[in-house]
């Protein structure tokens, strides 16, 4: 990524420590492959929605969704430049957020943890490999996530 700061502080910026705007880096796994798989993001929060930019192996992508304060739940979309999107469920409880990836196209899944790039890993060495995890077939899908979009999010029944 470009050593250009994304976002400039805004006077509405998240104050939740849990949520701090900028730099941010983490991991996603993936059964097909042998091991994590690092990225790098730039991200914004504000007012319960995030939105950014960063970049993997796969390539550069653009990052928005939503985020719930009270319990932690966070629901965002990696939408890949010129290539496909990823939906992101995970919560944060003060070390990064974590959670659960899914391509719903290709029935693709596996898990992820992305934290403030100042911190250390707080998954140490214990988060290596995938685990198949069911999926709440009663939860909305993220949809919409993108530049220039609007972003609809559903978090399930009740919510």
């Amino acid at each position: 990524m470009s050593d250009t700061p994304l976002f400039e502080a805004v006077e509405d910026a998240e104050t939740d420590p849990r949520f701090p705007s900028g730099p941010w880096k983490g991991f996603f796994l993936d059964k097909r492959l042998a091991e994590r798989r690092w990225m790098e993001l730039d991200l914004n929060f504000r007012r319960g929605r995030v939105a950014g930019r960063g970049r993997d192996f796969v390539g550069r992508f653009v990052f928005s969704g939503v985020y719930d304060l009270k319990e932690g739940k966070c629901r965002f979309k990696k939408a890949y430049i010129g290539k496909h999107n990823v939906n992101y469920d995970g919560y944060n409880e003060g070390r990064g957020v974590w959670g659960l990836w899914t391509i719903p196209s290709d029935q693709l899944q596996g898990g992820f943890h992305i934290w403030p790039r100042e911190l250390p890993d707080p998954s140490g060495t214990t988060l290596n490999e995938y685990v198949d995890v069911p999926v709440d077939p009663n939860e909305a899908e993220l949809v919409g996530a993108g530049v220039g979009e609007e972003t609809t999010v559903t978090f399930g029944a009740g919510s």
